[in-house]
């Protein structure tokens, strides 16, 4: 199986049936679809599976045969999906999680390293979790990396709207990189205390970000300079018509959580929203990119 195996998050609501019939369905969906294991999380309203599978294929491979066997319930949908290496990836140590540079500015950091952060560099302090974004994986690094090439060529980002926010790394990036005031939202209510103490890890100020639960932009008004989005194809893809509808009129919005073999796909739809393309980044398989709003 080699040093690292894959895997992929589904998050399925009790709207329509129970949590039993779900975690059936989900168990199902894994066994059809060739993984080798499962761990199941009850959510208040749900349950959420992350699926592991071998790494003799690619992970698009694996996504294909988990969207083929989830065709029959809809309301199923893929929250996350990357690389575990072999090794124990939670165990909290001096080897784990090492400190990380990424793009010119930041550095992003587990808490046990707080201390030996570069002095020319911007830390980050990010306590390994369950929530999505430690900083290790490359759609976050992605997404930084875009954000700061936003920043350098003069754009805005004083509001900022971060939707997925999960270990709410990209609001910390936002803050310390001058933004005024965030909103962060997550459609997983567990996150939000998560996110929030890694908010007070890097001394960030309450008062200047809104965390709430919500389901991508559903309810959300205003105009903001900026809106991050690191999630996957599927969720980008429902949330891509209201977009424009939720930033200034020169605001810019960064997408990422895909893979190459999505670009494509997304940067049609990207058009038909009225978004306008001005940088992309690839590392490893993962895809993002940075669109300004066409007023």
């Amino acid at each position: 199986m080699g040093s690292y195996w894959w895997y992929i998050t589904v998050l399925v609501r009790d709207d329509l049936v129970t949590a039993e019939e779900n975690e059936e369905m989900l168990y199902s969906a894994a066994d059809l679809s060739g993984s080798i294991g499962t761990e199941v999380q009850e959510l208040p309203n749900g349950v959420r599976m992350r699926v592991y599978y071998r790494s003799d294929e690619e992970l698009t491979y694996w996504r294909g045969r988990l969207l083929d066997a989830l065709a029959e319930w809809p309301e199923a949908r893929l929250e996350d999906m990357g690389k575990i290496e072999s090794q124990p990836w939670s165990r909290q140590s001096e080897n784990a999680f090492p400190p990380l540079d990424v793009g010119g500015r930041m550095t992003v950091l587990a808490p046990w390293h707080k201390g030996t952060e570069p002095k020319d560099r911007i830390p980050i302090y990010i306590n390994p979790g369950s929530a999505f974004g430690t900083g290790y994986h490359e759609s976050t690094q992605v997404a930084l990396e875009l954000f700061e090439r936003h920043l350098e060529a003069g754009g805005r980002a004083k509001s900022v709207l971060d939707v997925g926010t999960g270990s709410g790394i990209l609001t910390i990036a936002a803050i310390k990189l001058g933004a005024r005031s965030v909103r962060s939202r997550d459609a997983d209510p567990a996150v939000i205390d998560e996110a929030r103490a890694n908010l007070q890890l890097n001394g960030v100020d309450p008062a200047s970000v809104e965390l709430e639960t919500g389901d991508l932009l559903s309810g959300v008004d205003g105009a903001f300079d900026l809106l991050f989005a690191n999630i996957l194809l599927d969720p980008l893809l429902e949330m891509l018509p209201n977009v424009k509808r939720v930033l200034s009129p020169d605001g810019a919005a960064i997408f990422s959580g895909m893979t190459i073999w999505e670009r494509e796909h997304f940067l049609q739809a990207l058009s038909e929203s009225g978004l306008a393309v001005r940088y992309e980044l690839t590392k490893e398989e993962w895809w993002g990119v940075a669109a300004q709003n066409q007023a």
